[in-house]
């Protein structure tokens, strides 16, 4: 096939990839005009288009064919890599990002929207509408998360410094700016933040870092063994409330936080209706002081009924609270 052709197939492709969907079709004579718009110093007519269209559904670029009015035959592409609710899932991520700046998300929704037709592109919600980014140390967060994502796929040890800031916002270095020695496990992110999780090789024990904190990286030239580790348990023990020995539990909530419950403990949770007001949560969880924030945050319409020492903690995390106003 000659240069010509090949040229002409791409930009037939581009065409139905970003111009038609499942909502939006187009006839040989609406492909035919557009074509010429891009190529104008080739002849271009029907037999052709539809040659063309043919080969593109035989290399698997599925080419739809529908019946419209008065017997007009439309095409379309609707086959995409992602659903539009995949792609509305992955924009919404980038959007709640705290730490991604405002102009880094136009960038990436622009790419983002590349992958589907214009019209869907369209309705997917734009940067501009979302203006809560904290930009607090974007550029440091984006070059960690390349040396870190390196160091993991090739299993090397990370060399940095750690610190964070203080009451006047500058910046310190933890341990008189000591070099941090960890072997890479996983990086991941949790409440608005990436996290690295390695074993510091110092202490010989896991712990996690906050990447926007992490100064002077490098990749150190010196390979390790990963050793056996339960990311899952890791991160519900260290970043949520399931840490500690695991009591049963038995609190009262105002009925407005049956969802919050829900929310927390899963639809099987065993809740019962205590009257037109309340009813009891009964269930196992771990002790933690994740656990009473969590209980306290509820104010008034959260109050722990066993066990009873877990309802003297509480008093006694209500009681300091109550001193700090005194």
């Amino acid at each position: 096939m000659e240069k010509g052709s090949n040229y002409r197939l791409l930009k037939l492709r581009e065409l139905l990839f970003e111009e038609t969907d499942e909502q939006h079709e187009l006839g040989i004579s609406e492909i035919a005009e557009k074509l010429r718009q891009v190529i104008p110093d080739k002849p271009i007519d029907h037999r052709t288009i539809k040659r063309d269209l043919e080969v593109l559904d035989n290399i698997d670029f599925e080419i739809m064919q529908n019946n419209g009015k008065y017997g007009k035959i439309l095409y379309s592409h609707q086959s995409r890599l992602f659903e539009t609710y995949q792609l509305r899932l992955i924009i919404d991520a980038i959007l709640s990002a705290r730490f991604v700046t405002t102009n880094e998300k136009k960038k990436l929704i622009k790419k983002i929207k590349q992958l589907t037709s214009k019209h869907i592109a369209k309705t997917l919600p734009e940067p501009i509408l979302f203006s809560q980014s904290a930009n607090m140390d974007y550029e440091q967060v984006k070059l960690n998360i390349d040396f870190v994502h390196r160091a993991i796929s090739e299993q090397k040890v990370l060399a940095y410094q750690y610190g964070k800031f203080n009451v006047n916002k500058e910046f310190e270095y933890n341990r008189d700016g000591e070099i941090y020695f960890v072997d890479p496990y996983a990086l991941i992110w949790q409440n608005d933040y990436y996290y690295l999780i390695g074993r510091f090789r110092r202490k010989d024990e896991v712990r996690h870092y906050r990447l926007d904190r992490m100064r002077n990286i490098s990749i150190y030239d010196k390979n390790f063994k990963k050793e056996n580790f339960d990311l899952k348990s890791y991160v519900n023990q260290s970043f949520h409330m399931f840490a500690g020995e695991e009591i049963r539990i038995k609190i009262r909530f105002h009925i407005d936080l049956v969802n919050v419950v829900l929310d927390r403990f899963g639809r099987d949770a065993d809740i019962k209706e205590m009257d037109e007001e309340h009813f009891i949560l009964s269930t196992k969880a771990k002790l933690s002081d994740g656990l009473i924030n969590w209980i306290l945050t509820w104010g008034h319409k959260a109050k722990v009924l066993e066990p009873e020492h877990l309802v003297v903690t509480v008093k006694e995390k209500i009681g300091k609270m109550m001193e700090v106003y005194k």
